[in-house]
């Protein structure tokens, strides 16, 4: 590579580039570890796209109309951070620059999204910001088919590296995009053929180029060096009616002793190695230091977008004040005033009616009650609709010629599916929901965990939660999913009972803000066990007393989803033998957890004996309700499950692995003997 050809034939461009790669050499030199490779040699990509087609106001990084940037090569971190600092970002200082990678800065050594607001999305674990993207751009399309392109018209664009391309979830998403012709949707391709166990040759052979064609997208091969290539592909690349994505032929770490190894994929920190290189960008300054010429022209790219945001602004205000009022409720994620009331119409027909079914059921229930009066709700299922209950009729199918559908049929793709509707709540104006089944989590579970990480309010509906789905066995019989969900921090998990505590828990997930819900729901029909209306959310409590003890309290039944039914049975019997028993129904416990001490104790007071029933295996989130939140409070037992399931209908499961009333009533006489 002739860096003093590049530098003569574009010397404007040159500047601006050389200075990302002078602060990514001296942040990661600072910190002493980072990734300095990739922003140096994916640096002439970006700034041609920030100086030239990127639509955004530094100085209002969330403008709804804004192009989104996403880093999904998210260890290339300080690409990002240097774009941010030197447009003039409020929040990006050169002080963060300074404290690259420490404690308590913004500039975390992979974006984070919560740390600043220009960070669109949380990048890192490889393919995850590239099947963000698809969510962006379909939030975009299903938004400005409502909204209309006068307040939504805008590109999603992602850096996506050979590592992004080599993960599985990327398969799902660049699929899903090319079905959907997300138009909208640019992907680079940091084409530098280096990984870090060295070239790419060692583990991969797949034509890229051939796949995205394959795939339905508008490819093209460029120099990612030649500032005239770049930007004339991504106008070419803008005009297309397809996803596009632009091969950029790179060089790792340009101009470094380290380019086109796998050393220039990790920490550069050599003094003698990063003088020389500098020397070869013909860079004088100091460590942290950007000539005021260069900062001033990056900080007029960086305002280049005011006059179009102020544009964008007069066009909303000459909106009709309903148009702006529910755009600003749906930006912000704001539950309609109608819901409150629309769950308690529901639960109190419930009451009355009874009915037996499926959690899965109830769910459809809800939903057609909720997605009516919520159309920002945008639903979807990975290939089992009729199994998950998440169709209703009002919703429509989004797709190619039908972008105001609020359906969506992700194939079989949990994990595209996942990392998607994380896309859409971090674009905003739309309620993602999607289901499959319960032990499929397994497949969604990197995206799932970055929801919690994220905070963002996806719903996932997870159907068919036990052995209770009878024949199909152990291979779709959760047993640990449960406990692994329950497990991720900032993360609702929900086993509803009955219909009425679906509807409490769905109007919970529906007005979340910063954490995601896990919908745990059963294929097989179960009894209303809520007989007496309430008005009052008593899922939002976690745990709460369904039916108390008649005479002296000596046993407490604590039970979720499907096993309610079951100790409500045990009780029956155990009380007309003169046993006291307490049932509560625990359907969530992270917000039975955040509940104060005294309302705790008052549903699981110290004496009686515990029980727990969950066709489940139990865990550590268990044995803080059973053993006393000291450990020592109750003697408990557990009824449930301790390894995979079996193929067989439903009732004979519950019989052999032994999640009967008659067996809990054993246990409870086996604890007070």
């Amino acid at each position: 590579m002739d860096i003093e050809a590049l530098k003569s034939a574009h010397p404007d461009h040159w500047k601006k580039a050389a200075a990302i790669r002078a602060l990514t050499l001296d942040a990661v030199h600072a910190a002493n570890s980072g990734h300095s490779g990739m922003p140096m040699g994916m640096a002439d990509v970006a700034t041609v796209l920030y100086e030239k087609h990127l639509k955004f106001d530094a100085a209002h990084p969330e403008w709804p109309d804004r192009d989104r940037f996403i880093l999904s090569a998210g260890h290339g971190s300080m690409l990002l951070y240097s774009l941010l600092y030197l447009v003039g970002d409020a929040e990006i200082t050169l002080e963060e620059i300074r404290n690259f990678r420490q404690l308590g800065a913004k500039t975390a050594g992979h974006p984070e999204n919560f740390l600043a607001k220009a960070i669109e999305t949380t990048t890192g674990p490889l393919g995850q910001g590239l099947a963000n993207s698809v969510g962006f751009a379909m939030a975009e399309e299903n938004q400005r088919a409502r909204f209309g392109a006068k307040l939504v018209d805008h590109h999603t664009y992602v850096i996506a590296g050979d590592g992004c391309l080599m993960e599985g979830v990327s398969h799902e998403a660049i699929g899903l995009a090319g079905r959907q012709r997300l138009s909208k949707l640019i992907v680079f391709w940091d084409n530098n053929n280096i990984t870090i166990d060295g070239k790419v040759e060692l583990s991969d052979r797949t034509d890229q180029v051939g796949r995205f064609t394959a795939a339905g997208w508008h490819v093209q091969e460029i120099d990612g060096h030649d500032p005239e290539a770049i930007d004339a592909a991504i106008a070419m690349a803008k005009a297309s009616d397809q996803p596009s994505m632009i091969a950029c032929k790179t060089h790792i770490a340009l101009g470094h002793a380290a380019q086109d190894t796998s050393k220039g994929h990790g920490a550069l920190t050599d003094e003698d190695q990063m003088a020389a290189a500098k020397q070869a960008y013909g860079w004088t300054t100091g460590p942290f230091e950007v000539p005021a010429d260069i900062k001033s022209a990056w900080e007029a790219i960086g305002r280049r977008g005011a006059e179009e945001r102020e544009a964008w602004e007069a066009r909303m205000a000459s909106a009709s004040g309903g148009k702006q009022r529910e755009f600003a409720r749906q930006l912000a994620g704001e539950a309609p005033k109608k819901l409150s009331a629309t769950i308690k119409a529901l639960k109190k027909q419930i009451t009355d009616e009874r009915p037996k079914v499926a959690t899965r059921k109830s769910s459809e229930m809800v939903l057609e009650v909720l997605n009516p009066i919520m159309p920002e709700t945008l639903g979807g299922s990975a290939d089992l609709t009729g199994s998950n209950n998440t169709l209703t009729g009002d919703l429509g199918v989004f797709d190619v010629d039908s972008r105001d559908g609020r359906y969506v049929y992700y194939g079989i793709r949990e994990h595209g599916m996942a990392a998607a509707m994380n896309g859409m709540a971090l674009h905003g104006g739309v309620r993602p929901y999607g289901g499959t089944f319960m032990c499929f989590t397994d497949y969604a579970r990197p995206a799932m965990r970055l929801s919690a990480l994220m905070q963002q309010p996806v719903v996932y509906v997870m159907t068919h939660d036990s052995i209770g789905l009878g024949e199909d066995g152990p291979t779709h019989q959760p047993v640990e999913h449960l406990a692994i969900s329950r497990a991720t921090p900032n993360t609702l998990v929900f086993r509803p009972a009955d219909t009425v505590e679906t509807a409490e828990a769905w109007e919970i997930a529906l007005t979340q803000d910063t954490m995601p819900s896990v919908l745990s729901l059963t294929r097989q029909g179960l009894p209303t066990v809520r007989l007496e209306h309430k008005n009052k959310n008593m899922v939002a409590q976690g745990g709460y007393v369904l039916a108390d003890a008649e005479g002296k309290r000596e046993a407490i039944l604590i039970a979720t989803g499907s096993e309610v039914a079951i100790a409500m049975e045990a009780r029956q019997t155990l009380q007309e033998e003169g046993i006291g028993v307490r049932v509560v129904s625990m359907p969530c416990m992270e917000l039975f957890a955040a509940q104060d001490e005294g309302y705790r104790k008052r549903i699981l007071p110290g004496g009686p004996v515990r029980v727990g029933l969950e066709a489940g295996v139990r865990a550590a989130g268990w044995d803080r309700w059973l053993l006393g939140e000291r450990g020592r409070e109750a003697k408990a037992g557990f009824i449930g499950m301790s390894s995979f399931g079996a193929s067989a209908p439903a009732g004979e499961l519950y019989q052999h692995f032994g999640i009967t009333a008659e067996a809990t009533v054993a246990l409870v006489k086996e604890l007070l003997a």
